[in-house]
Formats: structure tokens, sequence, C-alpha cells
């Protein structure tokens, strides 16, 4: 033993750092090592959402009420407490917001998108996006994300996964409710404004109670 290298030795009993941002690695090479997103389009940014979001999708994704394999695999085992650490890690990172999509649908659908998330469309029971998730688009603690800094493919996506059922949250499902009221066109419209929006000066969801919400919804506690 005495001829094995101290330096060796140091080596060989090396540990990983016991930290949050090692332990989320596995996310990293899909989400960022902060969260900020990656050039897949599918795959969202986490960063500064509410943490209760995270852990709200972390919680589905492992008991399979949101599907894609992966992310079922990977969170099937995790215990609550590791899924809340995991989603207040990626909440309290703020990396740069990417620089807003430059459109590529018609004037008029780019009108269309904007009135129906600022203004919805009543005639049609469509509450506007704005209403839920703030006027400047972060969110609000604890359940309501933010919806800057997404990829219009990924937002068409997830408006046709709730339209479709194949996406599904806490009852009353408010998210499933409004998308059934959307036609392809309308979620069309929708993802290309929102993907278009520019960061405000401050990204940070809005704090609980900062407005009312028009309906109940699960994911967002009184």
């Amino acid at each position: 033993m005495a001829a094995y290298p101290v330096s060796a030795r140091a080596q060989a009993t090396e540990q990983a750092p016991d930290t949050q941002a090692a332990r989320v690695l596995a996310c990293a090479p899909c989400h960022g090592a902060k969260g900020e997103g990656t050039d897949d389009v599918y795959f969202p940014r986490l960063a500064g959402k509410p943490a209760g979001y995270l852990f709200n999708q972390l919680v589905a994704f492992r008991e399979g009420r949101r599907k894609y394999p992966p992310m079922n695999y990977l969170l099937e085992f995790q215990p609550d407490e590791s899924l809340r650490k995991m989603a207040e890690y990626f909440a309290e990172q703020m990396p740069p917001l990417p620089t807003p999509a430059i459109p590529s649908v018609s004037k008029e659908v780019l009108a269309l998108g904007e009135t129906l998330v600022t203004q919805g469309a009543a005639d049609r029971d469509i509450p506007a996006c704005s209403s839920c998730h703030g006027v400047h688009f972060t969110g609000m603690e604890p359940g309501i994300p933010g919806l800057l800094g997404l990829r219009a493919k990924y937002i068409s996506a997830q408006l046709g996964a709730w339209r479709y059922g194949t996406r599904t949250a806490i009852a009353p499902d408010c998210m499933q409710v409004v998308a059934g009221h959307l036609t392809e066109e309308d979620v069309n419209a929708i993802a290309a404004y929102l993907s278009s929006r520019p960061a405000p000066d401050n990204p940070a969801p809005a704090k609980k109670g900062s407005y009312a919400l028009p309906f109940a919804c699960g994911s967002q506690p009184n």
C-alpha cells in the first residue's frame, strides 16, 4: 500500500460533488444545465418557472398523467422530496431568455394570436391567456407557468395535448377546458404570437394572489 501513490489513492476515492446542480445533470442534455432549454424545440425551458408548477409536472410524469417515455423512466422511482428539490433548483435559475422567434405566419394569423392571448374570445368561452399567465406572461406562484422562452412548436404541441386529453392536470383541469374550445387555427396563432414576445424587465413569476384568476384551477390553490 505504501508503494501506491498518494495522489492515485485520493483520485480513486474522489466523489462527485453532493449538490443539487450535480444531481440534475441528467436533465441537462435536453433542458440545459440551468434549465435554459436547448436547440430542440420540443424540450421546454424550465428555468424560473414556479417551483409548484415544476413539481406538479414532475409528479405527472412519474404517475403517467404526462407521457414521454424518457421522463417517465427517469422519474418512476423518485420520491416527492427529490422532486421538490429538483423543482426548487430550476425555479431559482434565471438565465437570460432566448431571442424571440421571428413569426413565420401571416399578419392576420399573428393578429388573431394577439387577440386570443390578450383579450380572449368571450363568445367562445375562451379567456385571455394573460388572465391566468399574467400580462407579461411570466406566470404566478405557486402553480401557473410563464410562457416566455418557449418555441412555437412546443406551445402548439402542448395545447394539442390539452385539447385531446393526452395531458391532464389536477382537477378542475382548467387548461383542458380552455384548450377544448380552441381550433387548430387558434392554436397556431397563439403559439406564433407567444413565441415572438420579448422578455420583460422582470421575468420572475408574480407572487401568489397578485391577480385573480377567471375561474378555479386545480393547479393553483386558493
